[in-house]
């Protein structure tokens, strides 16, 4: 083997056990073909272990999880869990103690998925969005006062840095020169309400382009944003954008570029950790019924991939998942796949271990 990474797998709840199992038995696969070697380490963190034995996100994980050189994240969500624990306390303490402050989400049309779009194809869908991942109004500022009585008030602020804006806009050129694709890249904010935060990010995004002269630039409103990745998502390359803009809009983007069943997403500090899972959810309903679908999770390890610099096995895992699309797959929803969960993934690596043209 060339390379040895240490891959910390966080299965979670829900589908996400199935899911990851798919696509850590896409990267053995490619680890095989491209002499590239994985230790994974499992973690069981999630709804489970907390109703059992009150456990979270303990120091000494977290410590564990910031040496590694990825992690690969099932799902984290609990049907018997109060919203907002599991989420705050592990999901959201992952993103801020390791500084994951940027959320990656590319939204690609792959040949033969459908969209709700019905005039737009693969050549009209392929930008990918650059969301600040750990300030703005989830970074938890605010509270409550005179809870539970007629004058209760609820405040909830967002918090906004020079340096989380500018690392963040900064990457996001960085992405759009990469890509080499439009090489445009927009802002998402709302300048004429939100004057205060949106100003900083607007002066920020001017402020760098003088470093990026080769990158085209231009400003949405988030609400025209919204309504022209629907109308001509043609026009986007990277997209740059706050904390809960982004939130928003991604889901947009999973929605036309076919569904959950194949939308993925990581969370980085280039300069240390990295997280990749699907963001469909722990979808409880679908759990252990072999029915959901596995490529979201399996395009996350590509991203991950990528991420680690191992190019060629990014691309041959790519080539295996747009195989499983055009020639195996009826749908992306779950239950109508025409195939199981354990089935598509074995379509992928066959697809990895047979096909030449994958490599």
């Amino acid at each position: 083997m060339s390379k040895t990474y240490a891959i910390a797998v966080i299965p979670g709840d829900g589908i996400g056990p199935e899911v990851v199992r798919e696509g850590v038995k896409a990267l053995q696969a490619v680890s095989e073909r491209c002499r590239i070697d994985f230790k994974f380490k499992e973690f069981d963190l999630g709804g489970d272990p907390y109703l059992k034995k009150g456990i979270l996100l303990t120091e000494g994980v977290l410590a564990q999880l910031g040496g590694v050189d990825s992690i690969f994240l099932g799902a984290i969500g609990h049907p018997d869990v109060k919203p907002g624990i599991l989420e705050k306390e592990i999901l959201l303490k992952l993103r801020f103690e390791l500084d994951l402050y940027v959320n990656l989400r590319p939204v690609v049309l792959f040949p033969g998925v459908a969209t709700p779009l019905r005039s737009k194809g693969p050549k009209d869908i392929d930008f990918v969005v650059v969301r600040e991942n750990t300030e703005g109004i989830y970074a938890g500022g605010g509270g409550f006062f005179k809870k539970g009585t007629p004058d209760e008030i609820a405040t909830q602020e967002s918090i906004t840095t020079r340096k989380g804006v500018e690392r963040c806009v900064r990457y996001a050129y960085e992405t759009c020169r990469r890509r080499n694709r439009g090489k445009h890249l927009t802002l998402c904010a709302k300048n004429n309400v939100l004057v205060y935060e949106s100003d900083l990010w607007y002066r920020v995004f001017h402020e760098l382009h003088s470093e990026y002269r080769d990158i085209q630039i231009d400003y949405q409103h988030v609400d025209a944003l919204c309504m022209w990745m629907i109308k001509n998502p043609e026009r986007f390359d990277v997209v740059v954008t706050n904390n809960m803009f982004g939130d928003i809009i991604t889901d947009i983007g999973a929605v036309i570029q076919g569904g959950l069943g194949i939308a993925a997403g990581a969370n980085i500090n280039p300069e240390g950790a990295a997280m990749f899972e699907p963001i469909g959810g722990s979808a409880p309903k679908y759990a252990g019924l072999n029915r959901i679908n596995p490529l979201a999770a399996i395009c996350a390890a590509q991203m991950m991939l990528e991420h680690l610099g191992e190019f060629r096995g990014a691309d041959i895992l790519l080539s295996a998942i747009k195989e499983v699309v055009r020639n195996d797959l009826v749908s992306m929803e779950a239950g109508r796949m025409g195939l199981g969960t354990r089935e598509v993934g074995d379509r992928v690596v066959g697809y990895i271990r047979d096909n030449p043209e994958s490599g």
